[in-house]
């Protein structure tokens, strides 16, 4: 019987190996798991911290400090896509499959978000995109799984068409080549109805030198009648405002675009009175929500929240709300009849997800820069909200 003892250590092996899944699976049933794939490295860095910390203060606002809903607990799994679409797909993947998302949100960068939505379609997941906007992922890329608490291009363009959209006004547009820029100017160009569009100059992402891509935009311009323009949709590194080193004012063409993080804001001071819409400013909107987070980020950074803080927030609360609603059901069906048409508060004020296409209809924001000593930045001051209501964001998803 010498081998009795073996077989016995074996037999107690396998049978704890049998155990494993029916713990795990007890585990799980005590917690719900939120995968956030977003670019914590990579050219959008500091757009993706900025959703992190958004979304970690959601979650703390929207539980009441809990981190639970309906007694589980909030278990939040961060991935690094560094911006690239095949790694975003793989941790996605990942996600789902070997971390037991229930599910997931982001990512950061447009390119990585079109990679992302074959797989949440794949496994049967909600992925919920903040902050990536191309028009195409709540477009015809779109599948049931998709919502998206961030604005998508539309929204941008038709508020940014508010601004800019006069009779006698040519326009010429400056962007990235890739999903966000190319979309973005489709969207602009769909929304404005009484300007005219002269030109569209795509740049490389990682453009730095900007001189050959203004003197196309010049030449397009300077002969044009009335008020000239040049809209800029740009994200990430490199500065496009170095254009008007090139002596706009000579052609009398002026530089428009809509809203950025804070430091990207800086070179706003030299272009007081330009005007633009934007997604968020922490001094804009009036709400207990905003007021909530912006006297929070005060007092645990000593800066307020920026541009994408607010949409990392904003996917926090709305993820807390379903969960709410469905009792700490995180079943995906079930979680898609909430969410569907379902409003909640945020720091914009209240969004809805429309049923159509699970955009959140959102507030956008008209306004006009101030230069103010006290700020590094260029102020956007309010010249007015627009309500979603007043914005015909189109279906685009052929649903």
């Amino acid at each position: 019987m010498p081998h009795a003892p073996r077989r016995l250590w074996l037999g107690a092996i396998a049978a704890a190996a049998l155990a494993l899944p029916a713990i795990a699976l007890a585990q799980a049933k005590g917690e719900i798991r939120i995968a956030h794939v977003y670019s914590k490295t990579g050219p959008l860095e500091a757009y993706g911290k900025q959703t992190a910390t958004g979304f970690m203060m959601g979650l703390d606002y929207a539980t009441g400090g809990t981190m639970t809903v309906a007694g589980k607990k909030l278990v939040v799994i961060e991935k690094d896509d560094q911006g690239k679409p095949d790694v975003g797909k793989s941790l996605l993947a990942a996600a789902y499959g070997d971390d037991k998302a229930d599910i997931a949100v982001g990512p950061t960068s447009s390119g990585v978000a079109l990679a992302l939505l074959p797989v949440a379609e794949e496994y049967k997941k909600i992925l919920l995109v903040e902050p990536a906007v191309a028009d195409s992922i709540t477009g015809d890329k779109w599948n049931r799984y998709i919502f998206r608490t961030g604005r998508n291009s539309s929204q941008d363009a038709i508020s940014n068409a508010v601004a800019l959209d006069k009779a006698g006004t040519s326009i010429a547009t400056l962007a990235q080549d890739y999903a966000f820029g190319r979309d973005g100017v489709k969207a602009f160009k769909d929304a404005v109805k009484s300007a005219k569009i002269v030109h569209e100059e795509y740049l490389p992402t990682n453009t730095t030198d900007f001189t050959a891509g203004a003197q196309r935009l010049i030449d397009k311009l300077k002969d044009q009648p009335g008020r000239k323009v040049i809209f800029i949709i740009w994200a990430g590194a490199g500065n496009p405002f170095k254009i008007a080193d090139l002596d706009l004012k000579r052609y009398n063409i002026e530089i428009a675009t809509g809203g950025n993080i804070l430091p990207a804001m800086a070179a706003y001071k030299n272009f007081p009175g330009m005007e633009g819409a934007t997604y968020y400013y922490f001094g804009i909107p009036k709400n207990p929500v905003n007021e909530w987070l912006v006297s929070n980020h005060y007092k645990q950074f000593k800066n307020p929240p920026d541009f994408f803080t607010a949409g990392g927030m904003s996917a926090a609360i709305a993820v807390v709300e379903a969960l709410k609603k469905s009792a700490g059901d995180a079943n995906t069906e079930k979680l898609i009849k909430t969410m569907e048409g379902m409003s909640f508060e945020t720091p914009k004020g209240r969004m809805t997800f429309r049923k159509e296409d699970h955009q959140a209809m959102q507030a956008m924001y008209h306004f006009k820069i101030k230069v103010d000593p006290a700020f590094a930045w260029g102020v956007p001051e309010l010249v007015r909200e627009i309500k979603p209501e007043e914005m015909a964001v189109p279906i685009r998803n052929r649903r």
